[in-house]
């Protein structure tokens, strides 16, 4: 008897210690069924008008294009449909043309489920990118419809809402990042379809016992702006400084810079291959990317008796906003506000902060109920210069790294 009870009391110990390494589900107020729904894949081909000889196709990572159709002399339509729906209204395209001659033709990019909302950007080899003159750009009265006047060539052009950044730019810039020696450069898992899921561990000396700082990025396939931003704030905390070189070895940073592979190569407007808006699966982890990475995160904390004190998810949205919570965290009760008025006084710029009470399992209010730290949705606007975007980058990591150096 003995014997059994000490056997079943090492079954439960097991099975604690199990569940200890897993992230804590949460009943969030207001709930969202993150359960995986069907999407349709777009067919991946060559479009071609031979009559008018002009070519168009949709065989790269990240590109988005339905349909291409010749509707009359130099009129051309685009068609860009949603993996799946309700989705929100991120109308992403991306697409190569070409002719057999030198050809102006009026392109229609028609959204079957939303307005037109990216400034179209061209590029000629898919790596440099500038904004198609918006004296060629019109929008339909209802503005489902944008008409581009493009000039064509042998030459391919590149057609794109955003610059593409597909799985491949991320490997490579995560490659060439781990060749600072404070930085590993991983993958924790595999998402729906099997692709990587990047990580970046950012310390120098011994891991155990520092506190930890979490960064996300892309849940939304299109929101490329806020993915510059994390790159910026990461090449900040890498400089070659005295707060940079301080803060290493004081601080640990987990880095997840691109939280839905499947989503980005498959050019989706926002969700995963599981059909499924990742920000709102915070609370019972039903899709692999939030189930590994809020997994992995608790069972190296664990691993390292380590703590989170903060957590910021890089994002894009139509203008420059924080969406931070009302509640006062355990961890940094004041961080936030000392944090955006330091980048107020750095950038000239007062911040848009749009504070909220816990509701939907999104990020920022999963990094308040798992770890008592503060949570905040770094967005950055479709269209803000780019160059902005780099030095707010820069500015918001080294006001990061000044209040928790001193703290």
């Amino acid at each position: 008897m003995k014997n059994q009870l000490l056997l079943f009391a090492v079954f439960l110990l097991l099975i604690y210690s199990c569940l200890t390494y897993q992230a804590k589900p949460y009943d969030f107020p207001k709930p969202v069924d993150t359960t995986s729904k069907p999407i349709e894949l777009q067919e991946k081909k060559v479009f071609a008008s031979l009559v008018e000889g002009v070519f168009a196709d949709n065989l790269f990572d990240g590109a988005r294009l339905n349909d291409f159709q010749f509707i009359q002399k130099d009129t051309f339509r685009a068609t860009i449909s949603p993996e799946n729906k309700p989705i929100n209204p991120s109308p992403y395209y991306a697409f190569r043309l070409w002719a057999n001659r030198r050809k102006p033709i009026v392109l229609e990019l028609n959204y079957t489920d939303a307005k037109h909302r990216y400034e179209p950007k061209i590029s000629v080899d898919g790596q440099h990118w500038e904004w198609l003159d918006s004296n060629r750009v019109q929008l339909a009265a209802d503005s489902i419809n944008a008409f581009l006047t493009l000039d064509l060539s042998t030459d391919t052009l590149w057609v794109a809402a955003q610059e593409v950044q597909n799985s491949t730019h991320v490997r490579q810039w995560g490659t060439l990042k781990a060749k600072h020696p404070g930085v590993q450069f991983s993958s924790i898992g595999k998402s729906n379809l099997g692709r990587d899921l990047f990580f970046l561990d950012l310390y120098e000396g011994d891991p155990r016992k520092k506190e930890v700082i979490v960064l996300l990025s892309r849940q939304h396939p299109p929101e490329v702006t806020g993915w510059f931003a994390l790159q910026s704030f990461i090449e900040e905390i890498l400089a070659d400084n005295p707060l940079s070189n301080a803060f290493r070895k004081k601080y640990r940073v987990m880095v997840f810079p691109l939280m839905n592979p499947d989503g980005v190569d498959l050019g989706h407007w926002r969700h995963n291959a599981g059909g499924i808006d990742l920000n709102r699966d915070w609370a019972y982890y039903h899709q692999p990317e939030t189930r590994h990475v809020a997994d992995f995160i608790v069972r190296t904390l664990r691993k390292n008796k380590e703590k989170v004190i903060l957590g910021l998810d890089f994002h894009s949205t139509f203008w420059d906003v924080y969406y931070t919570n009302r509640e006062i965290p355990k961890h940094l009760p004041g961080f936030k506000d000392f944090w955006l008025r330091g980048i107020e006084n750095s950038i000239g710029k007062e911040p848009n902060e749009r504070p909220s009470n816990i509701g939907a399992p999104v990020s920022k209010n999963w990094f308040l109920t798992q770890f008592n730290a503060p949570g905040v949705t770094y967005e950055i606007g479709d269209n803000t210069p780019r160059d902005f975007i780099r030095r707010k980058g820069q500015v918001s990591a080294m006001e990061m790294m000044e209040l928790l150096i001193f703290k």
